[in-house]
Parts: C-alpha cells; structure tokens; sequence
C-alpha cells in the first residue's frame, strides 16, 4: 500500500533561497577543510580562506531575511490616557 500523497511544499522566496545557497556553500567549504582527509593541505587551506568570505554572505542573507520580517509585523496604535 503506497503512503498518502503530501501536499506540495511552498515555494521559496528569493531571500530564502540565497539563504539555503549560502548554508550549503559554507558546509561544502567545512568538509574540504576536514582533517581527516589526508593529503590535499593546499586545497583545504584555500577553502579556510574562502570560509571567512561565504560565511559572511551567510550572515548578510540571514540579516536580510530578518530585516524582511521585521518589516511585516505592525504594533496596535498606542493608546492615549
């Protein structure tokens, strides 16, 4: 017996996509710095470079999307006594 169908996931919005680009863009650049992996210094030395760079965009989208937020809540009219 096949399990019920999902509803369909919404679409992202631009902000949120970039979001997710970047997020992933920095995890990529974790796993080539990986000690683990041997040999390859140089390639994980650029990627640590490179890290300080992407995870800047990261916080910059993540501010945005916050920004975009904050933009949509609206504060009831203060009331005068």
């Amino acid at each position: 017996m096949l399990p019920a169908e999902l509803p369909p996931l919404p679409a992202l919005t631009r902000a949120e996509a970039e979001l997710i680009e970047r997020y992933l863009e920095v995890v990529d650049l974790l796993g080539r710095i990986n000690p683990a992996q041997d040999g390859d210094t140089y390639r994980g030395l650029r990627a640590a470079q490179a890290l300080v760079g992407k995870a800047t965009a990261l916080r910059d989208a993540l501010v945005l999307g916050g920004e975009r937020r904050t933009a949509r809540l609206t504060l009831p009219p203060e009331s005068v006594s």
